[in-house]
Formats: C-alpha cells, sequence, structure tokens
C-alpha cells in the first residue's frame, strides 16, 4: 500500500504525497476513476476547470463523502484558468470550481499557468486569433501580480486554505511574492526523471514551496517515448519486482515532491498508490537521464492550440514573440 505519507505546507495544512491527476482523463472515466481512487485510499485529488471534466468529479465526490471519507480528510486541488487572470474574474471562476465539484472550499487553489488570455469562457478555454488560426490570443495587459492580489484576497473568504502557483519559475514567483509579501505554498510543476529543474528545486525549498510533479511519467503530446518505456526504469522495476510506474513515481518521491499520476484504469489506479522504495543508486541512475538528455514535455509552442509566448525558456520556445508579464 501507499506509505500514507503526507508533507507539511507552509501553512500548516498536511498534503497527502501521493494523489490522483486527472488531466487528459477522457470524458465519463473520471467519475468511476476518482470513486475507485478514493475507495483505494486516495486522499489527494488533483482537479483544474480546464481539464473540462469537474463536474464528473463532484460527482465522484458525492458518493464518497460522507459515506467513505469525510470531507476534511481529503486534500483536493483545483486551478484558475488563463482566461480569469483579470482580478474581476478571479472569485468567479472559483465559484463555478466549487459549483462543480459540489464543494464549499477547496484545500488548495492555483493560479494554473503564469500566461493571460482575454475573458469570456463561452470563447473555449483557449480563444484562437482571428488573424491567426492555430494560434491562442494572449491579454498582454494582465500582470502575474494582478492575479496573485486577486488570489490573496480569496484565502479571506472561506473558500480556498491556501493558494499557490503552477508552472511558474523563479523568476515568476520572485515577482509576485515581492510585490505583494505574500509566497504561494506550492508551485505544481511538470516533474521526472528528464526534467531535474534542480535550481527551482532548491529555490522552492529556501522559501518553503512545495512542490507537487505532474507528468511524472512523461506525457507523449509530442510524439515522445514515456518514461515507462525506457530500459533503464525497466530494468529497476524488474529488480524491484515494480511496474516502471511505481518506479518513477518513487524517483519524485525521494525528491520531497508529491506525485499526482493520472489513471483511469483501476488496476493502474492501486498499482500507482503502492509505493516502493529507490536505493540512492537507483535514484542516481535514473537522474543521470535527465543530466544526460533533459526533455520537458509540455511546452505550448509545440502543440496545438500554439502559445505565442515564452515561459520556461526552453529550445523550443525561443522563437516566441511575447514574454510573461510579471508586473
Amino acid at each position: 500500500m501507499s506509505f500514507g505519507k503526507a508533507l507539511t505546507l507552509s501553512t500548516g495544512a498536511k498534503i497527502p504525497q501521493i494523489g490522483l491527476g486527472t488531466w487528459l482523463s477522457k470524458p465519463n472515466e473520471v467519475e468511476r476513476a476518482v470513486e475507485h481512487a478514493i475507495r483505494t485510499g486516495y486522499r489527494h485529488i488533483d482537479c483544474a476547470m480546464v481539464y473540462g471534466n469537474q463536474d464528473e468529479v463532484g460527482r465522484a465526490l458525492k458518493k464518497v463523502i460522507p459515506s467513505v471519507v469525510k470531507r476534511e480528510e481529503l486534500f483536493i486541488t483545483s486551478k484558475l484558468w488563463n482566461t480569469s487572470h483579470r482580478p474581476d474574474q478571479v472569485e468567479k471562476e472559483l465559484d463555478e470550481t466549487l459549483k462543480q465539484l459540489q464543494l464549499d472550499y477547496l484545500d488548495l487553489y492555483l493560479v494554473h499557468w503564469p500566461v493571460a488570455f482575454p475573458p469570456g469562457l463561452n470563447k473555449g478555454f483557449e480563444p484562437e486569433d482571428p488573424n491567426r488560426p492555430g494560434w491562442v490570443i494572449l491579454d498582454t495587459e494582465t500582470s502575474l501580480v494582478d492575479t496573485w492580489k486577486a488570489m490573496i484576497a480569496l484565502l479571506n473568504t472561506g473558500k480556498v486554505k491556501a493558494i499557490g502557483v503552477s508552472n511558474f519559475s523563479i523568476e515568476h514567483i520572485k515577482g509576485i511574492a515581492e510585490a505583494t509579501g505574500v509566497w504561494p505554498a506550492v508551485n505544481q510543476i511538470e516533474a521526472h526523471p528528464l526534467l531535474l529543474q534542480d535550481d527551482l528545486v532548491q529555490f522552492c525549498k529556501e522559501h518553503n514551496i512545495h512542490l507537487t510533479a505532474y507528468s511524472p511519467l512523461g506525457n507523449n503530446m509530442s510524439g515522445h517515448r514515456k518514461l515507462t518505456e525506457y530500459p533503464e526504469v525497466q530494468e529497476i522495476a524488474k529488480k524491484l519486482n515494480a511496474t516502471p510506474a511505481q518506479v518513477l513515481i518513487a524517483w519524485g518521491v525521494k525528491r520531497g515532491y508529491s506525485v499526482i499520476p493520472k489513471s483511469v484504469t483501476p488496476e493502474r489506479i492501486e498499482s500507482n498508490f503502492q509505493q516502493v522504495e529507490l536505493s540512492d543508486e537507483d535514484y542516481e541512475k535514473l537522474t543521470e537521464l535527465g543530466r544526460k538528455n533533459p526533455k520537458r514535455f509540455n511546452v505550448k509552442t509545440t502543440y496545438p492550440v500554439f502559445w505565442d509566448i515564452n515561459i520556461f525558456n526552453d529550445e523550443a520556445e525561443k522563437t516566441a514573440t511575447h514574454q510573461v508579464k510579471i508586473a
């Protein structure tokens, strides 16, 4: 079973180290997945407005609260989408999220990306530029600081217990924290052995910002092979009598992250929750993969709808014409 470990946030709240991710889950699968995960023992569920499946998560939660679990035993995260970055939109979207999830409050609310789009969900989550089909329209006026101030105000509403960010760099975090005096409790990032981000990890440690790892198994959005297929991962899995996914989850755990693998298959939901421990030697072997051939899968200049903005300074973003507006 899971080691049942929870990590402490800067707020004093505990975040269970293994959670269920719901990104890229097909409609009608998520309700069953969330219900099964909670019955299996998961207590941390990661959601977002843009995943388009929060109503299903809400239906699953309805089935298990309070018969299987009390609300306060769960840790539920959701994220503010880019179309609601303008300060007057922030609480409106939170209210919609709570309605979809059928909850009174979130344990954690994150700014999903350091990128703003013009408001109005009726235009879709990624409103396309009529002059540039296939590319999103950016809101270049609203800054991260504007949005973060509105996020801070949510702490007084009782609707969120903690606030944080996702896909933010050191520079982005410094910008919002120095302008407001409020540091995010969490930064949720893509993290796996091919994407070490040691500087960011160190910075977050110094400022007591917890890291949650999404896509801990990599993903094949860009046609790149998944990490579970790497011989180095498979070799360690064989040795530990574990699945490749369990090995990759263990790598994130050893780095102190909370890890949110996504699955809708009952067997995988269960096996992802059955933790194994990596030796220092095996951990090093996996970490070496990222030192040799670093790879970020989720780069928004590489798959449609394209975003013309440099977020991570990744090689694939170097041609982008916009930079993140911090203040």
